[in-house]
């Protein structure tokens, strides 16, 4: 917290009074003092900046794909790791406080021996508090200790006859640094809270999930699902697969919320399509016991977007859609067909709401067909700058085009796709976010 404040007191400065309060000129200044002090402002840009580029902090990212029923040890050590940095090298955690010492000690060289600096190296135990351990952060914290001291020997003040000075500036740093430390100690247990935490979640969710084969019935099958960044979204996106007396049958859903709350649902959701999948003779009874299913174990005002498909015919799926992303069909020339439903449901959840039955349609699905299916994490993924969504349908054709000939060309075909949408958002994701790619190899 202490680090915070003292950056975050930084910055307010600069964007307040500008560069001359930060490194001691507050009025103009003309030859070689007006020099010294654009130089000075220079470097206060290049503190003030670091500062804030340090306060983004890392997340834990999970795997691609769900592949055991739980977090292995080396999986839950990984999370606890990245939560606190500590997978980085400890040169790069260093690098901002180490910057930080650089860039204090070139301000007040280069600012001249009638302005002193050193107090400034104050910031460099809050920097360092965020990235180190309480060890590290003392041992480069000395360095820049002996910075204080060396340009206080520069700046001649231990000539003069009172050095409250020099000794104000190397108790208030040792002080910091120590408090620094402590700060670094608490983080470091907040992180390894944290890190439990979201590795139960996330096991939690990985356990629902179990990843069908890259060919199940007639179909191939190529997935990426990724769960959110930030372990706090964590949340419900499902699919299954199945092989059953009445055709292959897939479902694919993404759940409000976010959290264990929403992996509850989502157990609800895939345990009762596990079961009636292999029942019920309809797709929409299939649909009918889910509904059911969630009326009776979900609370009241939760609900879980959903599309049923089913292959059993060549040449011709059926399609049930429940308030879900619309389906996309990708034709052995590239062009993309959102199949929207013709007849719209609600969400599974709020089927006591609306009056009718949901209907199912009949789509062609030939054997140069592909079927991309995703949850709301794609089509929401915002623009790395200008925050705009991302167009799957516009941009999916050319990227999967001919990934029905095999399975290997349908595996690169979704690794293409999620590289995509990764370079439109910049390289993370906010939510969870799953893509399933579906060719046929019965014609």
């Amino acid at each position: 917290m202490a680090s915070i404040c003292i950056a975050a007191a930084l910055v307010a400065l600069y964007d307040k009074w500008g560069i001359s309060v930060l490194f001691g000129r507050v009025g103009g200044g003309s030859g070689a003092d007006g020099d010294r002090g654009a130089v000075g402002g220079w470097v206060g840009v290049l503190i003030v900046r670091y500062v804030r580029y340090v306060f983004p902090i890392r997340r834990v990212r999970s795997p691609s794909a769900p592949t055991a029923a739980g977090l292995p040890p080396h999986r839950q050590r990984d999370a606890l790791l990245a939560a606190d940095l500590q997978d980085v090298p400890f040169w790069r955690r260093a690098t901002p406080a180490l910057a930080a010492i650089l860039l204090v000690g070139l301000a007040d060289l280069l600012s001249g021996r009638d302005r002193y600096l050193a107090p400034l190296m104050t910031v460099v135990p809050a920097i360092a508090a965020l990235t180190l351990k309480p060890g590290e952060l003392l041992l480069v914290c000395s360095v820049g200790l002996v910075a204080v001291f060396g340009l206080s020997r520069y700046d001649e003040v231990v000539n003069i006859n009172d050095a409250r000075f020099l000794y104000g500036a190397m108790v208030s740093y040792l002080v910091l640094t120590l408090f620094s430390a402590w700060v670094a100690k608490i983080r470091m247990r907040r992180a390894a809270a944290f890190a439990a935490v979201s590795s139960v979640a996330e096991a939690a969710q990985r356990a629902l999930l179990r990843l069908p084969g890259p060919v199940v019935g007639p179909l191939r099958l190529a997935v990426r699902y990724v769960s959110a960044a930030d372990a706090s979204h964590i949340g419900g996106d499902l699919y299954s697969v199945l092989e059953t007396p009445h055709g292959t049958r897939v479902a694919v859903g993404d759940v409000r919320g976010k959290g264990l709350a929403a992996v509850q649902t989502a157990a609800v959701v895939l345990g009762a399509f596990r079961e009636a999948a292999y029942d019920e003779p309809g797709l929409r009874g299939v649909a009918a016991r889910i509904e059911a299913s969630v009326e009776r174990h979900v609370p009241d005002g939760e609900f879980t977007t959903a599309l049923f498909a089913e292959f059993r015919t060549p040449g011709v799926m059926e399609l049930l859609q429940y308030g879900h992303v619309p389906p996309i069909r990708v034709d052995g020339d590239g062009r993309a067909h959102v199949l929207d439903a013709p007849d719209p449901w609600v969400p599974l959840g709020l089927g006591r709401l609306a009056a009718g039955e949901p209907a199912s349609w009949d789509q062609a699905f030939g054997a140069e067909d592909v079927l991309v299916l995703c949850t709301d994490g794609v089509v929401e993924a915002r623009h790395r700058k200008n925050g705009e969504f991302y167009q799957l349908a516009q941009r999916v054709g050319p990227l999967v085009q001919g990934a029905a000939r095999s399975a290997g060309e349908l595996e690169a075909a979704v690794g293409r796709v999620y590289a995509d949408l990764l370079a439109h958002t910049g390289g993370g994701l906010r939510d969870d976010a799953l893509l399933l790619l579906i060719t046929r190899t019965d014609g």
